[in-house]
């Protein structure tokens, strides 16, 4: 199975999760592998949400088959985000034991009833999921095959590239040029960082239901548009559906959400130009002390080693090592006596802050 450059890995079968070759742990979908058919993988845990994956960086996986030749892939690749709900960084499952490969538009997993839709009597409601692309690729003489991975990347590309499609016949898939574009810039007032506006570097933009400040998070019933700025803080927002929207923004480093104090309304062709957006983070004051950095990942917290007895060897040593499995229980191990104290100063929250 793979899903990243640095998330892919020999799966264990479903037999490997039934009583006799798994124990059971602390949730239906997390199983320790006792006595699995591929004896390598003994000791390890399997957990489909371990391959969970945000919405912006989930546009192709799937398999690869190796026990005949040549071998085969099955991937789903998703062209674009516009029909999946929760925004950029909400999570999904990809593909797990099986084999199993999803293609999600609508979860509430990791959000709860927020993220599920709830509609009125009477209420008339539409929304297209998709089209997704299914992918099969094999080897060819030679190739190894995790050659179908970089194959399959490639093909992803090129139906990014592709959307949206121009094969569907519902009126309800508008084309290209039946839509709409977005552009403008991007920029932050924040006084006590600088005298001058910055420019928003890798700010998340985008256009989603009219609402309130970050009810992008919890929209689930229409579509949304994100992209990110550029180093100077440009952005551009490109094959919109006709409808009315409002403009949302965060930016690394930043606290607080963005929002454009108009609406947006998109019609088939339309150019719209905003010109210069200035994001004012709120404060009464210069800051005196934060922990972390405000920009939606918590990746730069402290993630303690998993206990030896649950790994998921694919996180040792990588970037989301915060997915192994049970390391809220690691908490009480490393702070049995009393609770965290985080001394402003002293403390440096890359070590003392813990995640879980």
């Amino acid at each position: 199975m793979a899903m990243a450059d640095n998330r892919q890995r020999y799966m264990p079968l479903p037999d490997d999760r039934l009583s006799g070759r798994g124990q059971a742990l602390a949730y239906p979908e997390a199983v320790l592998l006792v006595n699995p058919v591929e004896p390598d993988l003994k000791g390890e845990v399997d957990d489909k949400y371990q391959y969970s994956c945000d919405n912006k960086d989930s546009q192709v996986h799937g398999w690869i088959c190796t026990t005949d030749q040549p071998a085969v892939g099955f991937w789903m690749v998703t062209p674009s985000n516009e029909f999946r709900s929760g925004g950029p960084v909400k999570q999904n499952l990809t593909s797990h034991v099986g084999p199993t490969t999803l293609a999600v538009f609508l979860s509430a997993h990791y959000t709860g009833e927020d993220l599920v839709p709830k509609f009125s009597a009477g209420e008339a409601w539409k929304k297209v999921f998709g089209p997704v692309f299914i992918y099969l690729n094999c080897t060819m003489d030679g190739d190894e095959p995790l050659s179908l991975w970089e194959d399959a990347k490639q093909q992803m590309i090129i139906e990014v590239q592709s959307w949206p499609y121009t094969f569907p016949a519902s009126d309800d898939f508008p084309k290209s040029n039946q839509r709409g574009n977005v552009n403008g810039r991007l920029l932050v007032n924040d006084r006590y960082v600088s005298d001058d506006n910055i420019p928003a570097n890798g700010a998340y933009i985008g256009l989603a239901p009219p609402g309130n400040v970050g009810s992008w998070q919890r929209e689930c019933k229409d579509y949304q548009f994100w992209t990110k700025t550029d180093i100077n803080g440009y952005f551009f927002i490109n094959d919109i559906r006709p409808g009315d929207y409002n403009l949302y923004a965060w930016v690394p480093g930043f606290i607080g959400d963005y929002q454009y104090s108009a609406a947006i309304t998109i019609t088939p062709g339309s150019e719209i130009e905003v010109g210069d957006l200035v994001y004012e983070p709120p404060r009464n004051g210069p800051t005196l002390w934060e922990i972390g950095i405000p920009n939606r990942s918590a990746a730069e917290f402290y993630v303690p080693d998993p206990n030896p007895k649950y790994i998921n060897k694919v996180y040792v040593n990588h970037p989301d090592r915060f997915r192994q499995y049970g390391l809220w229980e690691r908490y009480a191990e490393l702070y049995p006596n009393e609770d965290l104290v985080y001394t402003v100063g002293t403390s440096d929250y890359k070590k003392d802050w813990f995640f879980a």
